[in-house]
């Protein structure tokens, strides 16, 4: 049975005093705090439960992580596997020498075939999963391919996989990882949404949507990589097939590893692109621009010595 408390309420008299009276006050019964208290552990549980599902760092086991490199439902687990095949691979010793876990190349076939597959987050993993073990047999061939990728990120990550196998074919597009992208309308139509200049955006993010002139359906734009915004057609403009819709700078890290592989195979006629990364701006970390120093310095020292 609920216990009941008390309250005293004000109850005026013909004489005009003023008598207490007091007043029940319900409170919860057993089956509301059970409700309450199930609720507040669902509020809680829930985000644990996402982030546990989808955190890259949680260990896999062997059957696990061959179940997941062939969950072709699931992008994300197979991201999951190919992130644990990386630390599997990219092990050092006290030295720094790698040292791959020779367990791993069962898996070294699996690497290969994913190179193919649809989603481009998936390639771009795999990409730079293959760079982390040069005595991987098909992974140089792979890499070399994936040049070719419809993805920028994909290919800029195939470049820089193939540095490391002292193979600098890749070099223009590490170039283009240090140059914005830049997004263009697929049909005539009328802005209808767009985000803002400024906003940082991860790849496949959201950019704007058009409503192409004589359909009701709006076109989703996405970035191609991961970045910040510039520039972005704003809702009411009208756009053309081909015309520029959005601009998006490159993010940091793609910046700082496009730097770190021209350091290696940088060429006179890649200055152009590296200079603007020496600039003291707001947007520039100083790690950066000092990379981007070093990088110019290298190229130019490698040039004269040529």
């Amino acid at each position: 049975m609920s216990v009941k408390s008390e309250t005293p309420v004000p109850i005026p008299t013909p004489d005009g005093s003023v008598v207490q009276e007091h007043k029940p006050k319900r409170s919860m019964s057993r089956t509301q705090k059970i409700l309450f208290f199930a609720t507040g552990w669902l509020i809680v549980l829930m985000p644990f439960l996402f982030w546990w599902n989808t955190w890259f760092g949680r260990h896999l086991s062997d059957q696990r992580l061959t179940e997941y490199l062939h969950d072709d439902k699931k992008p994300r687990h197979i991201q999951h596997a190919l992130v644990q095949m990386g630390e599997r691979m990219g092990r050092q010793d006290k030295a720094g020498k790698p040292v791959p876990d020779p367990a791993a190349r069962q898996w070294y076939p699996d690497l290969i075939r994913l190179a193919g597959d649809p989603v481009d987050e998936v390639r771009n993993t795999d990409a730079w999963v293959m760079g982390l073990d040069t005595s991987g047999t098909g992974f140089h061939e792979t890499l070399l391919r994936m040049l070719s990728d419809p993805s920028p990120m994909v290919r800029g990550n195939a470049a820089l996989s193939l540095v490391r196998f002292g193979d600098a074919t890749g070099r223009p597009q590490i170039v283009a990882l240090l140059q914005p992208a830049l997004i263009s309308s697929p049909a005539d139509g009328r802005v209808v949404d767009s985000d803002r200049p400024g906003t940082a955006v991860h790849q496949g993010g959201l950019l704007a949507k058009i409503a192409p002139s004589g359909s009701s359906a709006p076109v989703e734009i996405r970035s191609p990589i991961p970045g910040r915004i510039r520039s972005v057609s704003q809702p009411g403009a009208n756009v053309s097939a081909g015309s520029e819709v959005a601009v998006v700078d490159p993010g940091t890290e793609q910046v700082w590893e496009a730097l770190r592989a021209l350091y290696l195979v940088g060429q006179i006629d890649d200055l152009a692109a590296v200079r603007p990364y020496e600039r003291d701006l707001p947007d520039i970390s100083n790690d950066v621009r000092q990379q981007a120093q070093e990088t110019e310095k290298a190229i130019r020292d490698r040039s004269a010595n040529k």
